[in-house]
Parts: C-alpha cells; sequence; structure tokens
C-alpha cells in the first residue's frame, strides 16, 4: 500500500509539472513573445480541457493572394459570415475593435473581413511577413478568446438587387454576386456594384485587390469579360474609389 501510494502521488506530480509546461508553453502571450507562430499556424497536438483548463489555441491558418502585400489569415470561425466589410484606412476602423486592434500593429495598412478570413495588407514589399505574423496571430487569437464582438456598428457591404433594378441592372447584380464576388474573395477581396450608366459598370474593389498589380486585369480580363458575355448592354467596366473618408478617430468606443 506504501508503494502505491507513493506511486499514484508520484504520478499526480507528474501531472501537475506537465500540466504547467504545457500551458506555458501554449499560452498566447508566450507565443507573441518569441518567434515561435507555427505553434498558432500548425500546432503540433491540441490539449483537452482537463489537462488545462486554461489554455487557448485557435488554429490559424493562412493562404496567399495575388497581391503580395496582402495575405489571408483563416482563424477556422466564422467571422462575417455571409458578407464582407472592409476597413482600407485606421479611421473607418471605429466600427470594429478587431480592426482597431490589427491597425495598431506596425506596418499594417489595411483589413479586410471576409466570410470566413480577415485579409490582412501590410505597407510595402519590404515589410517582412514573418515579422508580422506573431502579433498578426496572437491579435486574432485574443480577440476571439475575448468573446467581444466583430462589429459595433453596420454598414453595407454592396447594394442587394430591389424591385426598382431594371433588368440589367438585376442580372448585373446577379452575376456578382453568385459568379464574380465568390471568386474574388477566394483572393482575399470583393468587388463591390457601385452603379450602371452609359453601358459602363462602375465597380469597387476592397481587400487585397485594391493594391493588386493584377487588379486592372482582373477588371478587364475578368469582370468585364464575364459580364459582357452574359449580358449583351454592358460595354465595359471601371473601378471607382470612395470620397476620402470622416475622419474620426480609430481608437474610438
Amino acid at each position: 500500500m506504501a508503494a502505491a501510494a507513493w506511486w499514484g502521488w508520484g504520478a499526480a506530480a507528474a501531472a501537475a509539472r506537465l500540466r504547467r509546461r504545457l500551458c506555458h508553453v501554449m499560452n498566447s502571450y508566450t507565443i507573441k513573445k518569441q518567434p515561435m507562430h507555427q505553434f498558432v499556424q500548425r500546432p503540433l497536438f491540441l490539449l483537452p480541457a482537463t489537462l488545462c483548463n486554461t489554455v487557448r489555441y485557435m488554429f490559424i491558418q493562412t493562404q496567399d493572394t495575388p497581391n503580395p502585400n496582402s495575405l489571408k489569415f483563416i482563424p477556422g470561425k466564422p467571422v462575417l459570415e455571409t458578407r464582407t466589410m472592409d476597413f482600407p484606412t485606421p479611421a473607418a476602423a471605429f466600427r470594429s475593435p478587431l480592426a482597431r486592434q490589427l491597425f495598431r500593429i506596425e506596418g499594417v495598412k489595411s483589413v479586410f473581413f471576409g466570410p470566413d478570413f480577415i485579409t490582412v495588407t501590410k505597407e510595402n514589399e519590404e515589410l517582412d511577413w514573418n515579422l508580422l505574423k506573431p502579433d498578426i496571430y496572437a491579435t486574432i487569437m485574443d480577440f476571439f478568446a475575448s468573446g467581444l464582438p466583430l462589429v459595433t456598428e453596420e454598414t453595407s457591404s454592396g447594394e442587394p438587387a430591389s424591385e426598382e433594378d431594371d433588368e440589367v441592372v438585376a442580372m448585373i447584380k446577379e452575376l456578382l454576386d453568385t459568379r464574380i464576388r465568390p471568386t474574388v474573395q477566394e483572393d482575399g477581396g470583393d468587388v463591390i456594384y457601385k452603379g450602371f450608366e452609359d453601358g459602363i459598370v462602375q465597380l469597387k474593389l476592397q481587400g487585397s485587390c485594391t493594391s493588386c498589380p493584377s487588379s486592372i486585369i482582373t477588371l478587364k480580363n475578368g469582370i468585364q469579360n464575364m459580364l459582357q458575355f452574359y449580358i449583351p448592354e454592358v460595354e465595359g467596366v471601371e473601378e471607382v474609389k470612395d470620397d476620402e473618408p470622416d475622419e474620426k478617430e480609430a481608437n474610438s468606443p
């Protein structure tokens, strides 16, 4: 009995040491301080809840986009589910606590939310993604663990079809929503309908598409060709940009 009791005590002590070590390795703040983002991106194992109740983990994947300055972060959780939101500047991030936190990372130029991904665009090609990724991983993981709402002020991500649209406009919007936008979102961006006048479809590019070297090719050879193939009334496509955003503080509540 004494030997059995000693063995039980030794096993309990070993399990306690293991819990402390694993909690230390997988703690988000440890990962943030050390260049070990692979533990967040590709965890070697998942800890059962009974082993360490305080551990927080997410399987965050990354995906390249046609824009070398933009990267998709896929948290494995719904982001906006069926819509998108664009934050081209820190001033526009007042609508989202997560976007504000991401803009606080030095080198982040813009942020874009998709249905199940987050696109982050860096300021220039000289910045190394390997230096930015750990802070981005930690920011996304900490935010989802906090339980805070992703968006505090709603905005429209496009112009849905309405009964007032004529047949051509309705067909343009339907083609954009069903065939074009899903493909563009796969590349970490989005395309928003802004108008149709004198045969020209006006579109706004968002996310990774805004500063992508191949954005003009996407507009002309991709979107324009598809619209003209299905809708003869379409003579061309042009990109439009919104007016300068209101100068609201990025850190406003």
